[in-house]
């Protein structure tokens, strides 16, 4: 109990800035969906319908961002700068790509999102703000990795700061483009879409200047950004980031087809998802921001070598993790009128939206469990197995079964949540006995592969 009680210290320790950061980074996405939501239902609608796209890159880009913080994490338990620098140039290079490749596609598939099957009003409002939002991707890309890099180090504070202004800058730019204030244009939704576009290549540029010419820093980052990386080295940071990044579409791609089906049911149906998911989404950073401190404790212990570490590390975060889902739950059971009426003005998507929020409470604890579970196995290169894991759960569990609830049974919107919410229970019970049987226990050797 000594070790749980000393290894939850220290994690904790280390995940309370990420969990501010995570936040503070989610509530860019929560501001946009408030202050679009003003303007009106038909624009919150559009703006999910852009985000939901272009969710698929940015969970693409996020196991890019966790390769980083497990290669750099593991280089500081060995006192390796080398590692650390090439990863985090290795990660920088190919956040670049996945940008690039992101904004052509979006530009060459304005033509075909008619065929989406989405409200006229919807696809009409969409495509000025798709292409602002798509060509943000890049630097919120590299800014990920950068920030994972930092957090690899355990120096997260600073990059909090700086993300957290970029965040207040997002909120400035929103007042100021979306009616018109101060003088300038009222742009509506475009508006929104521009000052996201610009407050994330103000938090880009933060972090790259913070990262470069910290004396924490300096010897564990790359002078140079654009050498060309060594084949061997980009090798083994792809086994890492592919089968990271497989393990978050898996889910994500799950709620991008849930947010594509529910848009086949009208406008208020996908504003009413959009206000729950943000809700959801939101709370979610806590645990998240735990999770990168699970992968970042036990890459650490895996790195120097300290197996008896990593079990006590696990179950101190299962813990906390769970002590944080039960107050979600009383907040979305408490206060879900509220925070619908928060977001909507038209009493059809708020009613919606306070039944969703009912079915979150539900699955708080099972969608904390297995993001810790997915955290600590990261630590220890375990993403290939983990990553089948959560297709299996939301692809051949999860979402065939909201499908039938919602249009067979005619739940609707609620039939895919409660789909969504079998294939995290069934993700958190099959991570959670993977995470337990890898661990080693106090005293042993390395953990045993499964």
């Amino acid at each position: 109990m000594s070790s749980i009680v000393r290894e939850g210290r220290a994690t904790f320790v280390l995940a309370l800035p990420l969990m501010a950061g995570q936040v503070s980074q989610m509530l860019m996405g929560l501001v946009d969906t408030y202050m679009i939501g003003q303007v009106g239902t038909v624009d919150l609608a559009a703006a999910t319908l852009a985000h939901s796209i272009l969710f698929l890159p940015l969970m693409l880009g996020i196991g890019v961002a966790i390769a980083v913080s497990v290669k750099v994490s593991q280089a500081r338990g060995a006192n390796d700068p080398r590692q650390a620098k090439a990863a985090l140039r290795d990660g920088f290079l190919l956040s670049l790509v996945l940008g690039a490749i992101t904004f052509v596609l979006s530009w060459v598939s304005i033509p075909l999102l008619p065929f989406l099957k989405q409200d006229p009003e919807v696809v009409e409002q969409l495509p000025v703000f798709y292409l602002l939002v798509s060509a943000s991707m890049t630097p919120a890309l590299v800014s990920m990795v950068v920030r994972n890099h930092s957090d690899g180090m355990a120096k997260p504070w600073p990059v909090f700061w700086i993300i957290f202004a970029g965040v207040w800058l997002n909120v400035f730019l929103n007042w100021l483009l979306i009616d018109g204030n101060w003088g300038a244009p009222a742009m509506g939704l475009e508006g929104a879409g521009l000052a996201t576009l610009l407050a994330r290549l103000a938090s880009m540029i933060g972090v790259m200047v913070w990262c470069r010419y910290s004396p924490d820093l300096k010897d564990w980052s790359p002078h140079r950004w654009f050498l060309k990386p060594k084949r061997k080295e980009l090798a083994d940071f792809w086994k890492v980031a592919w089968p990271a990044s497989l393990q978050v579409s898996a889910e994500m791609s799950a709620f991008i087809v849930a947010a594509l089906l529910i848009g086949t049911l009208g406008a208020a149906a996908l504003a009413a998802h959009q206000v729950a998911m943000m809700c959801v989404a939101t709370t979610f950073m806590v645990p998240l921001g735990l999770s990168m401190a699970l992968t970042v404790q036990i890459g650490e212990a895996q790195g120097a070598k300290q197996y008896e570490r990593m079990r006590p590390i696990v179950v101190s975060g299962w813990l906390m993790g769970f002590m944080v889902s039960l107050v979600f739950v009383g907040v979305f059971l408490i206060f879900d009128e509220a925070l619908a009426a928060s977001f909507l003005t038209e009493d059809g998507p708020i009613e919606i939206v306070v039944g969703l929020l009912w079915i979150a409470a539900i699955f708080q604890i099972a969608d904390h469990s297995q993001i810790l579970s997915s955290g600590a196995l990261r630590g220890m290169d375990d993403v290939k197995k983990p990553a089948l894991i959560m297709f299996t759960a939301h692809w051949l569990v999860g979402m065939p079964f909201g499908i039938y609830l919602a249009f067979w049974q005619g739940m609707g919107v609620a039939g895919i949540w409660w789909g969504l919410s079998t294939g995290l229970i069934a993700t958190a019970v099959l991570l959670g006995w993977r995470a337990w049987g890898k661990t080693a226990q106090e005293g042993s050797a390395r953990p045993k592969v499964i």
